[in-house]
């Protein structure tokens, strides 16, 4: 009698052990991506750089970059969302105010880092539960985006801006998948024009005012990594030597180490698993971000964020700086952690 009484009640706590084991694996399925996704990029650059004078020093640092920043995120975001989030949007814009050079300097800098402060700002504010202070952290979002477009490059401005707008949208999103996919599609697009650009496959010309916006020389510099990644496209001419062997980098008046576009850079230097490569970082924080226990709003806005700057680093430098790859694995860090509270 008491065996029988029992079984219901046992049966049910089994099913809610394998629940909640099934639950964790699920959790820690984005983790051990990105962990592997990273170790093929180090190993990659490695494999790319032996046998010669290549300098696979800089992919290291960026990789070891985006792992420490997603780290911290997770850590921080764990214990204190909001004012961790918050105060990642004000070293951002502070970032971006300390390492304004004009014109000729870090443009690319500036964008991602104003870029990536809208978007930590915004989490901030979606994921604050007081109406005073979740009114302040908006109204820090919209001083960043407003610095951007007054103060900032152009780009910096409209990423800026398109992130708070998209921030904004996602309250009325209660599914990320299709947002998320979405995303996605127009950061490929971003890679595929680029591309084509460079391989001198756009339908008809270019529009002038595109041309004069990318400046012929930037043009000059894509095509130059389009023909070294067609004479090696498995494994390119080697990790930081564009440089050396592009005739329109050393043509120019001032230093030039990257053809100003992360996929080509990665193609010329890598060849085409490298562009693979850094292809699969990005789609792998989107999955961490759709399997993220945080709010849609907060998923939602950091994916948008970390979008505008992979179309920034598609049509610029951004990502040769340290402080943009630690900065983008920070923001993705802190809209995917779990809260200490919510767990089992």
């Amino acid at each position: 009698m008491t065996s029988s009484a029992l079984g219901p009640v046992v049966q049910e706590h089994d099913r809610d052990h394998d629940s909640e084991h099934r639950s964790r694996a699920l959790g820690s399925a984005p983790d051990i991506a990105g962990v592997a996704i990273l170790a093929f990029c180090a190993l990659w650059a490695l494999i790319s750089a032996m046998g010669r004078t290549a300098r696979p020093e800089g992919v290291l640092l960026a990789v070891l970059a985006v792992a420490a920043g997603y780290a911290c995120g997770r850590i921080a975001g764990s214990l204190l969302p909001v004012a961790c989030a918050a105060a990642a949007g004000l070293a951002g814009l502070g970032l971006a105010l300390a390492t304004r050079t004009g014109p000729s300097g870090h443009q690319g800098l500036d964008a991602a880092q104003l870029t990536l402060a809208t978007g930590a700002a915004c989490c901030a504010a979606w994921a604050a539960r007081g109406a005073a202070l979740r009114s302040a952290l908006w109204l820090l979002a919209l001083t960043i985006t407003l610095t951007a477009v007054v103060s900032g490059p152009p780009a910096g401005g409209a990423a800026s801006g398109a992130v708070l707008l998209c921030s904004l949208a996602a309250a009325r999103l209660r599914r990320r998948l299709a947002a998320l996919a979405a995303l996605g599609l127009i950061a490929a697009i971003a890679v595929g024009g680029c591309w084509a650009v460079a391989a001198g496959a756009v339908p008809g010309a270019l529009p002038s005012s595109l041309r004069s916006h990318l400046t012929e020389h930037r043009i000059r510099l894509w095509q130059d990594a389009a023909h070294l990644t067609a004479a090696d496209p498995l494994r390119g001419a080697g990790p930081d030597l564009f440089a050396e062997l592009s005739p329109a980098a050393a043509a120019s008046p001032e230093a030039e180490i990257t053809p100003h576009s992360a996929p080509l850079q990665q193609a010329a230097g890598q060849g085409l698993p490298g562009v693979a490569l850094l292809g699969a970082a990005f789609a792998w924080m989107l999955y961490a971000l759709w399997r993220s226990p945080r709010s849609t709003p907060v998923a939602l806005t950091a994916a948008a964020a970390l979008t505008a700057l992979a179309v920034e680093a598609t049509l610029g430098n951004a990502l040769s700086f340290p402080q943009v790859t630690a900065g983008a694995g920070l923001l993705a860090g802190l809209a995917t952690a779990r809260h200490l509270q919510a767990a089992p």
